[in-house]
């Protein structure tokens, strides 16, 4: 013989067909005054966040490290170029200095580009008391 079904397995029943997300119809109608039942719910949505978090920073360091990895294919591409130009004058490259000769090439850019932005703020300091002077 089957046991009879009562009204609150039917209620459970029907509670999982419209909501398979676990959460009780009752907490979307009605608060939940159970302080142990808050905090469980407190507790599950902290683990969330915390999931969320570490799929965030995971996400975070795959484009940092895919960055990483374009600008070693661009580093590349110049130690190629430089490789081909010391073949072609017949020297033997050394790569070891690759790094070396590339930042040295890196610094000496900033320096000009720098002496060039103070050297066109000077004359742009020196251009605005003549431009005083004049209507004067």
């Amino acid at each position: 013989m089957t046991k009879p079904v009562t009204p609150q397995e039917m209620f459970d029943l029907w509670q999982k067909m419209v909501n398979p997300g676990g959460y009780p119809v009752q907490s979307l109608m009605f608060p939940i005054l159970d302080p142990k039942e808050i905090d469980k719910k407190i507790g599950e949505l902290e683990v969330v966040e915390h999931w969320l978090k570490a799929n965030i920073n995971m996400l975070q360091l795959s484009i940092k490290s895919l960055e990483y990895q374009k600008a070693m294919l661009k580093g590349g591409e110049r130690m190629k170029a430089a490789m081909e130009e010391t073949q072609g004058e017949g020297e033997m490259p050394n790569p070891a200095m690759w790094a070396w000769n590339m930042m040295a090439q890196a610094s000496k850019d900033v320096m000009e580009q720098v002496s060039k932005q103070a050297a066109e703020s000077k004359a742009a300091k020196d251009e605005a008391p003549r431009k005083k002077k004049k209507p004067s």
